[in-house]
This record gives C-alpha cells, structure tokens and sequence, in this order.
C-alpha cells in the first residue's frame, strides 16, 4: 500500500481517538479551532519566506491536522467528511485543467489563470468576478487578489510599462492633493489610490506585493536590530543617538545587511 495514504490514514485514527477521549480535542469546534488555524497559515507562511523547509514540513503538518479536523466536525454533524473534502477538490482540480484532463490547449501559465476565471463564472452564473475575493483578506492582498481577477477577465493594462503610467498619475494626484487642501480624508483616499495601483504593477513585474512587503520588512526589523545593538554597544540607547548617527549605522547595516 502507498506510504502516503497509509500515513493519512494513521492520522485520520489519530483524530478519531483524540476527538473522543481527550478533554481539549473533545470540546473543540469550527469557531474555536478557526483564529489558531489563521495563525498556523502565518507561521507557514513566515517559514516559506525563511526558506526553512524543515519548518514548513513541521506547519504543514500542524495545517493537515486542522483539515482534518474540520472534517472530522463536519462529519459529526452530519454535512460532510474528509472524502467530501477530498473529492471535491479533485473535481475541482479536474474541472479547472481541461488542458490535462480534456482537450483545451493552452500557452503559458497565463492562460491558465484566463481559463479559470472564465470556468468559474461559467459554472457559476450568477458569482460576481470579484466574489471569490474574500473580504476578510489583508488589505494588500486582497487588492492584489482583485487585480489578478479581474485581469483574468481581460480588464488589464496591455503591457507594464501602461501599468507604471497609473503608478506615475496617482503619485501625482496624490501630490498634488497634499499641495492643495489639508483634508485627511482626500489625502487618505488619493494615498490608497496609489498603493492599489502600485499592487496592479506589481503584477506585471511578477511580483506578489505582500510577499515584497513581507521581505522588506524583515530586512527592516534586521537592520534596525543592528542599529540597536550597536548603540547599545556603545553604552547608549538608541533613543540618545542624533540623526547623522543612526544614518551612518543604517547605512553600515545597509552594506551588510
């Protein structure tokens, strides 16, 4: 028998004893398992961005328990099982590559997105193109998930450099409102502006705004430890460096960091 479904079995056994007998497990629900699933996504998330693939081994496990247990609920309750989980996807999967499973043939990993946006809504009539976009999402994601939805659609500037001419008029507006009024509101509203089609351009370039963000982050948080440390070094806090100080040490972190 294949060593993987043996195992995914052995996890499903594992479940089935822990949901009855232990006293946590036993107790647990869809809403209270839901915020410590959306932290075992970040941590997963925080892994893939590390590189560490020994981590991402540990929290794809921690995920495929989460999974399960959602199944092992829904099938107590009587609306679905972990096969219900796992056929559904693989219809889903099925349905959504007829360049594999069927006879449609495609170019490029472009026309793949193209083809699951026009599957999607035609299988679904009455779905907004923009309704599989959660609205729970983080800010910058979901903006970029709506930039490539509606690309998929064929609502898309025709090259990048079209997509950083937008980039340019919104930085304008945006100056230009700073010039002109102190309305936070205004100011806020042409900001946001330039951000979302700042994450459009993004997509031209092949780049995932949040992951960039993300990076640079963490190359911030690195380069301000370093700043830290070194003025600690030199028996002061960080607060009680000037200016030109904390400058000269980013720039040493910049060169190393």
């Amino acid at each position: 028998m294949d060593e993987r479904l043996i195992a995914f079995q052995r996890l499903l056994d594992i479940m089935d004893k822990v949901r009855e007998g232990c006293p946590w497990d036993s107790t647990q629900t869809l809403e209270s398992l839901r915020h410590l699933t959306i932290e075992e996504t970040y941590e997963l998330s925080q892994a893939i961005l590390n590189e560490d693939l020994d981590e991402i081994k540990k929290e794809l496990g921690d995920l495929m328990l989460h999974i399960v247990f959602y199944a092992k609920i829904g099938q107590e309750k009587g609306a679905f099982d972990i096969a219900d989980v796992l056929n559904g996807i693989c219809d889903k999967m099925i349905v959504r590559h007829p360049h594999i499973f069927g006879t449609e043939k495609v170019e490029n990993a472009e026309q793949v997105e193209q083809n699951w946006e026009r599957i999607k809504l035609e299988r679904e009539h009455n779905r907004s193109v923009l309704g599989g976009v959660p609205e729970g999402l983080p800010s910058l994601l979901k903006a970029y998930r709506m930039h490539q939805k509606t690309a998929g659609v064929g609502f898309r500037w025709r090259n990048a450099e079209e997509a950083w001419m937008k980039v340019d008029e919104e930085k304008k507006e945006l100056f230009e409102e700073l010039q002109k009024t102190d309305n936070q509101e205004k100011i806020e509203s042409e900001y946001g502006d330039l951000l979302f089609a700042l994450v459009a351009y993004g997509i031209y370039i092949g780049v995932n705004p949040d992951d960039a963000l993300e990076k640079t982050d963490m190359k911030f948080r690195q380069r301000f430890n370093y700043l830290e440390q070194k003025a600690k070094e030199s028996g002061k806090g960080v607060q009680n460096l000037s200016i030109e100080k904390m400058m000269d040490l980013w720039k040493e972190a910049k060169s190393i960091i």
